[in-house]
């Protein structure tokens, strides 16, 4: 008899010992079931947020634009106007670019911006290299004096860049509206940072190996800075071809006008149509997205090499 219940005893024991990795396995994998819920709701609540941030920001942008590809019999403005349009056209397209410069403006542009991107690129990384080089003299009279160009705002030394302009003979020229915006402090101390980034074996294991100063630059350091590279040009591009406040001070002849000088003037020209006022600001906002959509990868990659040691 006690045989028998030790063995009865000890197949329960068995039972139980088998049983509880049963019960485990089933609290956690409903725990982790619960985990993937919760990711998957904070996920669509996140989405939600995008797309509500979306339709604010871009909601009434384009609305406006919308009207560029209306016919003509249909209202842009008031309140028989609707947001699409019923009848899609490109008369308005058609007129901007029959009976304006359109074309002339959007050269005039990129000529500015490829100024503007060549010498933005060469100085902010000369000079980002140098001022990331520690034990030189007057390194912190340098930065100081570009972190005052950060503060004092561009109106308040703009007509004091207009009489230099003048008096260099580039009034009513398109190097004249190239001057001002060759390299700002915002570019260098990007690149300062960025370079800055750049852990010190690597240069050293080039000292090393006999690489002199131009070579450690050019070789070494530059290729490491790719992304911040992309955002110097990406944010030069940029702020040439939407200024306006310049090119309106130091540009008279319509064949020197730029882009946004066009656009503004076409509300002079075609003050009713509205419909071509539009469509030249669309055209005006094509080259900026391209630009942007299509570097959009490096350009968060150049945010982390750069915007972290400062």
């Amino acid at each position: 008899m006690s045989q028998v219940t030790d063995q009865g005893v000890g197949s329960r024991v068995a039972e139980q010992k088998v049983a509880k990795p049963r019960r485990i396995r089933k609290t956690k994998m409903s725990s982790t079931n619960e985990v993937q819920r919760l990711h998957g709701w904070k996920l669509a609540r996140r989405y939600v947020t995008l797309v509500i941030v979306l339709i604010v920001l871009v909601g009434p942008i384009i609305g406006p634009l919308m009207g560029a590809f209306k016919a003509p019999s249909e209202s842009v403005f008031g309140p028989t106007a609707t947001m699409l349009p019923q009848d899609w056209s490109l008369a308005a397209f058609h007129k901007l670019f029959a009976d304006t410069n359109i074309l002339v403006y959007i050269r005039n542009s990129l000529f500015v911006c490829a100024l503007n991107v060549a010498s933005a690129l060469v100085f902010s990384t000369t000079g980002g290299y140098m001022l990331s080089r520690k034990g030189w003299r007057g390194r912190k009279l340098v930065m100081a004096f570009l972190m005052s160009a950060l503060i004092f705002p561009f109106e308040s030394i703009m007509l004091s860049l207009y009489s230099e302009v003048r008096a260099m003979g580039f009034y009513d020229h398109l190097i004249g509206v190239w001057l001002p915006g060759m390299v700002g402090p915002f570019h260098l101390f990007l690149m300062m940072a960025a370079f800055r980034g750049i852990p010190d074996e690597i240069e050293d294991a080039a000292f090393i190996d006999g690489a002199g100063e131009w070579k450690r630059f050019w070789k070494v350091m530059l290729p490491q800075t790719k992304g911040s590279l992309v955002i110097v040009g990406l944010t030069a591009f940029i702020f040439a071809w939407q200024d306006y406040l310049w090119p309106l001070l130091n540009i008279q002849s319509d064949e020197n006008n730029t882009v946004m000088l066009g656009i503004a003037r076409l509300q002079s020209d075609f003050g009713t149509d509205y419909r071509v006022v539009l469509a030249g600001a669309i055209v005006a906002l094509l080259p900026i997205l391209i630009v942007y959509f299509s570097s959009q990868k490096y350009f968060f990659k150049g945010i982390e090499e750069g915007g972290l040691k400062f």
